[in-house]
């Protein structure tokens, strides 16, 4: 029978153990100062909650080995999103011990959770020890699980806004890659054909969901939704960029780019009905998909097109890894979260197609494995810069969300008061960030 050390003879294991150690210097509940701990935790456990996202599915057959390597049981528990968030709501307000560990939104629930006293500040465990490495991470994702100063979650998930577009359609026209917005735009009225079925362009037109794509646009103009304490819906820039928006799908969108989210947009450009596409670079995956997409092959990615201040795309941590304060045992907790998102791992994960926000894993060539090459490239260019939120970064995120696409929508319904429109809606912004600073 081999020894339990030779059965730990692998990366992922040792990494575990280092872990441990490191963690556990200085901590005596399971530990004496400097001394290595095999199974520190056994017969101890952890509930970790996750959202029904690939992320999840890949980190759930990596489990066995910390659970071997540490003795801690990790009982996992998945939801939808939407489920998910009901779930943290419920046991937080319950005053619960569970989940230790969770997944979340930053951009979507961080502020209200951080406020509720529902995150757990990590910027001392991150600092602990220098094989963390936490300056692998890109200062975008940080940024993006930050609030107040304080780091509330680990990234775990990030994505870019990037242009898709058909090879095949844009060689057939002699048209080049678009650039800048403005060749974005005459891109796609020279490809709009809606008599043989395809449209110029698609992009989320539903009005909360647009409101994050739509940042990019509103980014590269120079605008942004909030400047410090005050609202910014009614800015030349911000118009700018909402016209924009909104005039794309108006006059070179299907009819039912009102009703479309990233599943249905997503779905309608990998039929191939449409030239154009701009979204999250995450949901390449769904661009491919065999069972929605019969031109995969003729799919190219290209960085967010330039505007005035250039090409500036949200660059953001879409899912985030989370302690609960009242965790009984945080050591434990960060035991797990820490394996979870270190480099080892995240390898793994990120070779099951997700886009993770440690940047070294990019430059691995093991860890671009099924990536579309030039999909790597924009990535990479992507990832250097960029702005770390893709949405007013209020408590009340649906409010203000619904707030500025009611503009967008206004527009993609031929309404020529837009300045008017605009104001209106910037007021309505600033009582919500006025509301919140009280």
């Amino acid at each position: 029978m081999r020894s339990l050390w030779s059965r730990w003879n692998f990366p992922a294991t040792a990494l575990v153990l280092a872990s441990v150690s490191i963690m556990m210097a200085g901590c005596g509940n399971h530990s004496s100062p400097g001394q290595t701990a095999p199974r520190a935790f056994e017969g101890e456990s952890i509930t970790l909650i996750i959202a029904n996202h690939p992320w999840g599915e890949a980190m759930k057959p990596l489990l066995p080995e910390f659970e071997e390597a540490t003795g801690l049981k990790v009982n996992v528990q998945g939801f939808f999103e939407d489920q998910l968030t009901q779930k943290l709501t419920v046991q937080f307000t319950s005053g619960s011990g569970t989940p230790e560990v969770f997944m979340y939104r930053p951009l979507q629930e961080g502020k209200l959770f951080y406020n509720n006293g529902w995150l757990e500040p990590l910027d001392d465990y991150v600092h602990r020890d220098a094989d963390y490495d936490f300056a692998d991470f890109s200062k975008q994702a940080v940024g993006s699980a930050t609030v107040k100063g304080k780091l509330t979650g680990i990234p775990i998930i990030t994505e870019q806004e990037v242009l898709y577009y058909r090879k095949d359609l844009l060689k057939q026209a002699g048209i080049a890659v678009p650039a800048t917005i403005e060749e974005l735009v005459e891109a796609a009225r020279k490809l709009n054909d809606p008599a043989n079925g395809v449209y110029g362009f698609v992009a989320r037109g539903q009005r909360s969901p647009l409101v994050t794509q739509v940042s990019s646009f509103l980014y590269s103009e120079g605008g942004d939704f909030t400047q410090g304490e005050r609202a910014t819906l009614n800015t030349p820039e911000a118009i700018r960029a909402f016209t924009t928006y909104g005039t794309l799908l108006r006059n070179y969108g299907p009819p039912s780019s009102i009703t479309m989210s990233w599943p249905q947009a997503s779905a309608f450009f990998a039929a191939g009905k449409a030239a154009l596409y701009t979204d999250a670079s995450s949901i390449y995956k769904n661009v491919l998909d065999p069972a929605q997409s019969k031109l995969a092959e003729q799919i190219g990615y290209a960085p967010f097109p330039a505007g005035s201040r250039g090409s500036v795309p949200y660059n953001i941590t879409s899912w985030g890894l989370a302690m609960h304060p009242k965790a009984a045992n945080k050591e434990a907790a960060w035991a797990f979260i820490r394996w979870a998102t270190s480099k080892e791992i995240t390898l793994k994960i990120q070779q099951k197609g997700n886009t993770a926000a440690r940047l070294s894993v990019w430059e691995r060539p093991d860890g671009t494995t099924g990536f579309p090459a030039e999909l790597v490239s924009v990535i990479r260019k992507s990832s250097q810069g960029g702005v770390d939120h893709d949405r007013p970064t209020v408590v009340s995120v649906a409010e203000a969300r619904d707030t500025v696409g009611e503009i967008v929508h206004k527009i993609m319904a031929g309404e020529q008061r837009i300045q008017e429109t605009a104001d209106q809606a910037n007021q309505q912004l600033q009582a919500i960030l006025d509301k919140e600073a009280k």
